[in-house]
């Protein structure tokens, strides 16, 4: 798995408009906190439980027509559930898998906040919410 940051993922995405970009967290943060523009969803794990999604590959299977040397490009909050995420693409014979460093909202800062530090929506990149 490469890493990229925000910056790089989103030049990455624009010279490989057939790359996946999926979003793997809960469906709450996805819709509540925001998201990239124009990423799908597909949650890596979810509440109430926050047990793993069995349907996780499988769905990006059907998002990648089976074709498992297409890019897949992961985001989470922070980093570190994509990366569990992009491992299992990888186990499952995904060949070109990408984690977007330091997430959607960055590492937290010294008072315990994100979005000051880094991120895709403090870099300033195109994001959006519901």
């Amino acid at each position: 798995m490469e890493h990229l940051t925000p910056k790089e993922t989103a030049e990455f995405l624009h010279h490989n408009p057939k790359a996946l970009f999926v979003d793997c967290r809960s469906e709450m943060e996805f819709l509540f906190v925001g998201h990239p523009a124009g990423v799908l969803h597909v949650s890596w794990n979810d509440g109430p439980d926050w047990e793993v999604n069995p349907h996780f590959v499988g769905e990006v299977k059907k998002y990648a027509g089976h074709v498992h040397d297409r890019p897949v490009v992961l985001i989470c909050r922070s980093g570190n559930r994509s990366i569990d995420a992009g491992n299992a693409l990888e186990a499952a014979g995904f060949t070109r898998v990408y984690n977007v460093l330091h997430g959607f909202e960055g590492e937290l800062d010294d008072t315990h906040h994100r979005g000051s530090v880094n991120g895709w929506r403090f870099e300033g990149l195109p994001w959006e919410q519901c």
